[in-house]
């Protein structure tokens, strides 16, 4: 089997998280003797065509180098927003995309085009699926839903989009069931696969007074929520964020204000391969966001058996099992979250046996291997449909 990915997010160098659970399902699939071949957007300094063990990897222009910065950084939507030269170059985006997909399918010919988030993958991976008759899979990994909705202008793309595909995933339960609430359709829940040959637990002491964000520092992660329930927590607890975004200055202003700056390491983005040993160091980690589409941050805190503690939000749900492998927050208000930190290292294991069932849970469903197999299924029953 051969099949064609259409992604605007992809690891850029070794340890890149950008995408990198991608990489990690196109690597799966190839071990598994399906051949992959990516095709992303370009940005300065990457290489126009580079292998990546056995996944090649084709990177298009779409417009002069100054303004390719659409891709990979995870704020596309805001860029467009705010700046005509982004527009510009989101139409060169699309344009691009759909030349450099129709030629790789002529030239690879795959048996199907997997298209990761509906916009502006599946839209350009239509075209060219109208063009060449090639069948098309279509993943929803959460901020392509949350711009559906926020756009209500872009619903009928969507279901289009949706409804031509010949199978269509998502990624949690809470995804699909969006999905479904504004196409019709119900997606299969196929998550990415995670990395669990790095992401080992550590059996030595973890830093007891340590909490740990994990994310991208935007609204929709919440860190403000939980700057408020850590000053609420005794004065001996602190926090790691490990992170960047456009909410930094502001969250650092708050931490600042509201006197717990001095217990908040601000520790900026890391590479992938970094992350265990932040994970192994904490006494928990918090995941406060708002609509998760599935919450990788949990299920990489599960595989180094750390305690989670998050809201009972989004794709969350899918992950942590309340008092089995997690705690989920019901209220999403800060001095509820601080309750249910302060109830986790209470107990006398401090939260050991729920680390311990999310690593048991997490592996059986997140490996890639088995990952992998899932999408092959899904392949296959596709590619069966159109056979028909």
């Amino acid at each position: 089997m051969r099949v064609l990915f259409l992604t605007h997010s992809f690891p850029r160098y070794a340890g890149d998280a950008a995408g990198s659970f991608i990489l990690r399902l196109a690597s799966a699939l190839t071990d598994a003797d399906v051949a992959v071949r990516v095709i992303t957007p370009a940005a300065d300094g990457l290489a126009a065509v580079e292998r990546i063990g056995q996944v090649e990897v084709v990177r298009f222009r779409y417009a002069p180098r100054r303004f390719e910065t659409l891709a990979y950084t995870g704020n596309m939507a805001s860029q467009v927003r705010e700046s005509w030269g982004a527009r510009a170059a989101l139409a060169g985006l699309l344009l691009s995309a759909s030349a450099a997909a129709i030629r790789h399918v002529r030239d690879f010919t795959p048996d199907l085009i997997h298209a990761h988030w509906w916009f502006p993958n599946a839209l350009v991976g239509d075209v060219a699926r109208r063009i060449t008759r090639t069948p098309m899979v279509t993943t929803f990994h959460g901020t392509d839903i949350r711009m559906a909705r926020a756009y209500p202008v872009s619903r009928g793309t969507f279901r289009g989009v949706v409804r031509e595909s010949v199978a269509v995933t998502a990624v949690s339960r809470w995804l699909a069931e969006e999905a479904h609430d504004m196409s019709g359709v119900t997606p299969i829940v196929a998550p990415m696969p995670v990395d669990t040959n790095s992401l080992t637990p550590f059996h030595g002491p973890a830093r007891a007074g340590r909490l740990l964000f994990v994310g991208r520092l935007t609204a929709q992660k919440g860190v403000d929520l939980l700057l408020h329930a850590l000053a609420a927590l005794p004065s001996e607890m602190g926090l790691d964020v490990v992170g960047d975004g456009d909410e930094r200055a502001r969250l650092e202003s708050l931490a600042q204000s509201l006197g717990v700056s001095d217990r908040v390491v601000w520790h900026g983005t890391r590479p992938g391969h970094a992350l265990a040993s932040y994970y192994r160091a904490a006494a928990a980690v918090i995941v406060p966001s708002l609509d998760e589409g599935l919450g990788l941050v949990a299920v990489e805190a599960h595989l180094c058996e750390t305690p989670v503690v998050a809201f009972a939000s989004g794709g969350l749900t899918d992950v942590i099992e309340d008092g089995v492998t997690g705690i989920l927050v019901q209220q999403r208000q800060p001095a509820v979250l601080a309750a249910a930190v302060a109830q986790l290292l209470a107990r006398p294991d401090r939260g050991a046996a729920l680390g311990r069932a999310g690593r048991k849970w997490a592996f059986s469903r997140f490996d890639p291997s088995v990952v992998a197999r899932r999408y092959i299924d899904i392949y296959r029953d596709g590619l069966g449909r159109t056979n028909r």
